[in-house]
């Protein structure tokens, strides 16, 4: 069982590390056992938290971007109503690459789903994959291209600046964080930079494509809670979740200031630091 206390550190957890690219699901199963918890993170009450705290940080970001997806979504459906894309319609264009964007992880995602769940309880191959995540922002940063900054409007300059092709590379990047260790915004963040997106562009690219797929698991999972999955841990679930809504919006707001001037280098350093040290802890201990 998962005590109020634990709920709250991992909501926390949660709601830090889904915006930051360091991979919450990383986190949750590395560091309750460097912790010594005595918890089953394959078993379905701990995926079932999971959810809900996903859920929680979803609504944030739903929330913080609230009025760009009223207009993006007013777009959409002008486009679907006129049967096209007008000529700088950057709301519809938006849309329609975040749309792209989302769907290559939704279907690996449904594909593989409960293959990836068994690796939640291998904290030594996450930590591994951990590793590899800082590697992964480390050569975005390397091989990054310059960014075109033309357009003061920021929905506007992301519209111009991705294609298609662009939008739906960092959907597959996206996938990566099906496996837990590699971070979601972290992939698409180093999509975003190798498209030529600034750091700027590129973290408000990878916080929109956050909503839709961190929404639409949770809600797909949220049914679990209410059964047999849910029993015993609905108020632990709920304490978590709004650990994690805080936590998830200082976060955001810290990381789209941040990002203006700078890079993901010191989170790849950490990844890096962080997964060789909990490897090496998890393999003596």
């Amino acid at each position: 069982m998962i005590s109020y206390f634990q709920s709250i550190v991992l909501g926390i957890i949660q709601g830090v590390s889904e915006p930051f690219p360091v991979s919450s699901l990383g986190h949750s199963v590395i560091v309750p056992k460097l912790l010594g918890w005595n918890l089953s993170q394959s078993n379905d009450k701990f995926v079932t938290f999971l959810v809900a705290t996903h859920f929680a940080t979803a609504l944030v970001f739903l929330g913080i971007f609230w009025d760009d997806w009223v207009r993006i979504v007013h777009g959409l459906v002008r486009s679907i109503v006129q049967r096209g894309i007008a000529p700088g319609d950057t709301d519809a264009r938006l849309g329609w690459l975040l749309v792209i964007g989302t769907v290559p992880a939704g279907i690996i995602g449904l594909a593989l789903q409960h293959p990836l769940e068994k690796l939640f309880g291998n904290a030594k191959l996450v930590a591994t994959v951990l590793i590899l995540n800082g590697l992964m922002l480390l050569y975005a940063e390397a091989r990054r291209r310059r960014a075109r900054v033309d357009v003061a409007d920021d929905d506007a300059r992301l519209a111009r600046s991705l294609t298609p092709k662009s939008a739906g590379g960092i959907g597959l990047a996206q996938a990566l964080a099906l496996i837990p260790g590699f971070s979601r915004s972290g992939a698409t963040m180093s999509g975003g930079l190798l498209q030529g997106l600034s750091h700027r562009d590129a973290a408000r690219f990878s916080f929109l494509l956050a909503t839709p797929i961190i929404l639409a698991a949770a809600l797909l999972k949220m049914p679990g809670l209410f059964g047999s999955a849910g029993s015993g841990i609905r108020g632990q679930a709920l304490v978590g979740a709004i650990a994690a809504a805080i936590a998830a919006w200082v976060s955001i707001r810290f990381l789209l200031r941040f990002f203006v001037t700078n890079r993901l280098t010191p989170f790849g350093i950490y990844c890096i630091i962080a997964g060789a040290v909990s490897l090496v802890w998890l393999t003596v201990a």
